[in-house]
């Protein structure tokens, strides 16, 4: 059975309140080279603010700092158009990622299914990549004006060891909380809804502390110019904080440094949030 735009256009309504912060507008594609490609093209166009593109394949998916996004059948990838009114800071654009990414993390949490957050970018589900999360933006005078968040979520589609797709991990639980594809879609839907206006309505000091509630990363141990250090945050800019242990002759000195997402890899690991 194919993809119901229908059916995804009532779970919508009927989930979305009445003070509605995405007018969503769907386009569905089984197959897209890019879903993020795809909505640019449509933004060029004239579509508005909370325009869609959904597909179930990409042929050239873009990943983070322009690496692959291998994108098979089966999968979910979706892309949503977004304009801002308010000032956000050019340098500020992870927050976009931070509401997204614990946006879709909460509203899964909601049906059950105990999805957590890998810095910056990744969701997680028993110590293994879900989905991912890349946003692309314009910018004018240092101010963000637009952007193009595209999401990837492994539905039935091959995954590598460390990815898992959720039909499969449904199939091991005495319950089935996401029971079609179209249910999947409209619950990230509602949660970049939700990510975006918790950052713009509420501010990133209300975003920031629930996005570590929902991190994996919170407490381990990495190991920065062979010292180790203890990951203890994410900055609002979207650095990881991290405290290094440096021995001194007569104290042990944690300094507290900074580490920008791509630099360093955490991996993926079993763990509870």
């Amino acid at each position: 059975m194919g993809f119901n735009l229908q059916n995804l256009e009532a779970a919508l309504k009927a989930r979305q309140k009445c003070d509605t912060y995405l007018p969503f507008s769907l386009h569905f594609f089984e197959s897209v080279s890019s879903t993020n490609q795809t909505l640019w093209d449509l933004v060029n166009q004239g579509a508005i603010s909370g325009t869609a593109v959904i597909a179930t394949q990409q042929t050239a998916g873009r990943g983070q700092w322009g690496r692959e996004w291998i994108s098979p059948a089966g999968g979910l990838y979706v892309s949503v158009a977004i304009s801002f009114d308010h000032k956000i800071e050019a340098t500020d654009s992870y927050q976009l990622t931070f509401a997204t990414a614990w946006g879709i993390a909460s509203q899964l949490r909601q049906h059950g299914i105990d999805v957590g957050i890998k810095w910056p970018n990744d969701l997680v589900l028993n110590g293994r990549k879900l989905g991912g999360i890349l946003t692309e933006t314009k910018i004018n005078k240092g101010q963000i004006t637009q952007a193009v968040i595209g999401v990837g979520i492994n539905w039935t589609n091959p995954v590598p060891e460390t990815g898992i797709n959720l039909e499969s991990w449904q199939a091991l639980q005495d319950f089935r909380p996401i029971s079609c594809l179209e249910m999947l879609t409209s619950i990230v839907l509602l949660g970049i809804e939700s990510g975006m206006k918790c950052l713009c309505q509420e501010g990133v000091s209300i975003l920031l502390p629930r996005y570590l509630d929902l991190l994996t990363n919170m407490g381990d141990q990495v190991y920065v110019n062979n010292l180790l250090g203890t990951v203890v945050g994410v900055t609002p800019q979207g650095n990881l904080r991290v405290y290094l242990q440096i021995h001194h002759p007569k104290e042990l000195i944690t300094p507290e440094i900074y580490i920008q997402p791509g630099t360093i890899s955490l991996g993926y690991h079993k763990s509870s949030v």
